[in-house]
């Protein structure tokens, strides 16, 4: 078991915890998920993700590795960007979901799932640098705003940008980048530092919050969740992804097998579900359209926002939107109707979904 750097600081602040991807990680605070969940689409709100991974590649031949391993195109953005990419494997499935920060000409860090660091180093090459920093995750309306009053240079890092700046002689590495919906950023701080940025962070107004409401503000948002919306047997294409893909590149990992299931159309694509009625529906539930299994749910969970059941599922593409459906939830069927996420409004996000990792 792994443990963040502000693992101290989040059992004095009562979280309670809970093992994922291999760390020991703040399901919840004392405010619980619900409160949490809203104080992000209201406010701000900071996030301890210590556990994603960071892998540090660098050199002159790092461009050209990435551009390889990764199906996004590089050269669409430049030095001080952020990009969301796929590393796949051979038949096509996506075996990470990556946030890529473009530090300097030659200098990248590469942002896994916490639980798939090591497959990515071996793929992509770099140094596994996790246990050198912590990485906290402040989103919301009022984030930049409350940031603003600790280190005003992090706050003005834009969306799907990164930057190294200064708080208090610490360096930080800050991206605009989220896994709510909402705008923010992300900030890495040496982990030596991390509980006094926390703290500081705190006193600025800004409210922690855990895993619990990260899955539910990413799932309101629509954004996919490694292992559930990606992984084995599930491409790009399937997960409605296909704008990650940058099929001009003369070559990247999976690209044969995607180019196929292009030319021949996915077997299933993922959906979007509102159901009737507070009860959640729940991931791996069979969707019922027209009284034949149409497919089956991926993450389900109750809207806090919408106050109704949403889930995404992986549907027969012949299944079009508003069409009605039931979800069986052990014993009972939920009844629902097909939707497209996000399920609420968001704010513009011009360069791609705001995705962090696991």
């Amino acid at each position: 078991m792994r443990f963040s750097p502000l693992d101290a600081a989040n059992r004095a602040m009562g979280a309670k915890m809970v093992e994922f991807g291999g760390w020991e990680m703040p399901l919840s605070y004392e405010a619980g998920t619900l409160a949490e969940h809203l104080a992000c689409r209201n406010d701000a709100v900071a996030f301890d993700v210590s556990h994603l991974g960071t892998v540090r590649v660098e050199g002159r031949d790092a461009h050209d590795a990435l551009q390889w391993a990764l199906t996004n195109d590089l050269d669409k953005v430049k030095p001080g960007r952020a990009q969301y990419t796929h590393l796949c494997a051979e038949d096509g499935s996506v075996l990470d979901d990556i946030i890529v920060w473009w530090r300097s000409k030659e200098l990248f860090d590469v942002m896994p799932n916490a639980s798939n660091t090591e497959r990515v180093v071996d793929a992509i090459g770099g140094a596994d640098v996790t246990a050198e920093r912590a990485v906290i995750a402040v989103q919301g309306p009022h984030a930049r705003r409350r940031v603003a009053t600790v280190s005003p240079e992090a706050a003005e890092v834009g969306r799907f940008r990164t930057a190294e700046v200064s708080w208090r002689g610490v360096p930080l590495i800050v991206a605009g980048t989220g896994y709510t919906g909402e705008d923010g950023i992300e900030i890495a701080v040496p982990a030596d530092e991390a509980a006094a940025l926390w703290a500081t962070l705190m006193e600025a107004g800004i409210q922690p919050a855990g895993l619990g409401a990260r899955d539910t503000l990413r799932l309101e948002a629509g954004l996919p969740l490694h292992g559930h919306e990606l992984g084995e047997g599930i491409t790009p294409l399937q997960a409605g992804l296909g704008w990650v893909v940058a099929w001009h590149k003369s070559q990247f990992r999976g690209k044969p097998a995607l180019l196929a299931e292009r030319k021949s159309g996915p077997s299933r694509i993922l959906r979007g579900l509102v159901t009737e009625g507070r009860q959640p529906p729940r991931a791996d539930c069979p969707v019922w359209v027209n009284g034949h299994v149409a497919g089956q749910t991926t993450s389900g969970n109750f809207s806090p926002v919408l106050g109704q059941g949403i889930a995404l599922a992986f549907l027969s593409p012949k299944v079009p939107f508003g069409e009605a459906l039931e979800i069986e939830v052990r014993d009972s069927r939920l009844v629902g109707t097909v939707s497209k996420p996000p399920f609420i409004s968001l704010p513009s996000r011009p360069d791609g979904p705001a995705k962090e990792a696991e």
